[in-house]
């Protein structure tokens, strides 16, 4: 159980800063101060769990329970210039994708799997996962008055969540012990989010 914790801890670090990180940079394209950054990077990294928390009506809420994570997406926004010439400089635009890939997974497959400890219908729970999974971003071209680029058609991201979620209710059907549903329905998005960037797949229109 321990080693279980300690995955999740890690895969959820990465995917916060993943989403905050996606957060900044569409606050430097919009020139905004180091207020408008944090509440960018704010929503972006907790909107999906902030939502799913007041649907499931969870308390406290995600960034309440780990406060750390808001101070590090503070510090992050008062050096966000900073911040984002490293990341630039150390971290490849791909591994950039693979980490927002995996928070995409990891957020998504926890929200499903928040709804079925709570009891709710499948298909419920499967939304609640998506929703977890994609909100922040959503919330982030809202505020930014861009179309959210799930409405854009241009790229597959909402339907790898949506997939990954069934992965993981499947495998609850079968049983699978918790560490394997999580890892195997979070490589699931990750795969499938990849393989449709290289295949540039899209839904009709």
């Amino acid at each position: 159980m321990n080693q279980l914790n300690t995955l999740l801890q890690s895969m959820e670090i990465l995917a916060v800063l993943a989403f905050a990180i996606s957060g900044l940079a569409e606050a430097r394209k919009q020139r905004l101060d180091a207020v408008g950054a944090f509440i960018l990077a704010f929503l972006t990294a907790f909107g999906g769990g902030t939502l799913r928390d007041i649907l499931l009506d969870r308390r406290p809420f995600y960034w309440v329970e780990h406060e750390e994570y808001v101070v590090v997406l503070f510090v992050m926004c008062l050096f966000a210039t900073y911040v984002l010439r490293v990341v630039n400089r150390v971290v490849s635009h791909r591994v950039l994708i693979i980490a927002d890939a995996i928070g995409l997974g990891l957020f998504s497959v926890l929200g499903t799997s928040l709804a079925l400890e709570m009891d709710l219908p499948v298909v419920t729970s499967v939304i609640m996962g998506v929703v977890t999974g994609v909100f922040g971003g959503v919330l982030r071209d809202v505020i930014s008055n861009e179309v959210p680029m799930i409405m854009r058609g241009t790229e597959l991201y909402a339907t790898c969540a949506f997939i990954g979620c069934w992965v993981y209710i499947g495998m609850q059907w079968l049983d699978v012990a918790a560490a394997w549903k999580l890892l195997g329905a979070t490589a699931t998005v990750v795969g499938v989010r990849l393989v449709s960037l290289r295949l540039q797949w899209q839904l009709p229109r």
